[in-house]
């Protein structure tokens, strides 16, 4: 099982770009597999101290994810930090930063449900978080289902 969160602050989401494989080089939300007796939100947060040196706090469940052909479920968090927004690279990570949603570098997303979790953040935005989004069903024009109109061109 992987875990992660979108960190956010003042309407931005921080990111991170990956140091190791797969896909190193590109950009992604921290996250990565749950340790044996581990919670989930336990996995979370470390994961984003792992990544971002970044303390946080979780809002809730924003997403669940089924990646069948590798086997896997995501749980995606929204969060915040705990105080004054603070990180820096930790060592799986060669740069993190925060980025607004019209500057996300969308063509350098490290895999499709980092672009799924930013969009049901988007959707929900800082409201209150209902039933976590589920597996999108991908629209011909690579626009996410919860994307808002106008947008399938920043993917």
């Amino acid at each position: 099982m992987v875990v992660g969160t979108v960190v956010v602050d003042d309407g931005c989401v921080l990111l991170c770009r990956r140091e190791i494989e797969p896909r190193r080089g590109y950009w992604t939300l921290p996250a990565g597999f749950l340790e044996l007796g581990e919670t989930i939100e336990d996995g979370a947060r470390r994961e984003a101290w792992e990544e971002a040196r970044a303390r946080i706090s979780l809002d809730g469940v924003l997403a669940l994810y089924s990646i069948s052909r590798i086997g896997q479920v995501q749980v995606m968090f929204r969060g915040r930090f705990d105080g004054p927004a603070a990180f820096a690279a930790g060592p799986e990570s060669q740069d993190v930063a925060l980025y607004r949603w019209d500057d996300i570098p969308w063509d350098s997303l490290a895999f499709p449900s980092v672009r799924w979790a930013l969009h049901a953040w988007r959707a929900v935005g800082d409201g209150p978080l209902g039933a976590p989004a589920g597996n999108p069903v991908e629209d011909p024009r690579g626009a996410h289902p919860l994307a808002p109109a106008g947008t399938e061109t920043a993917q």
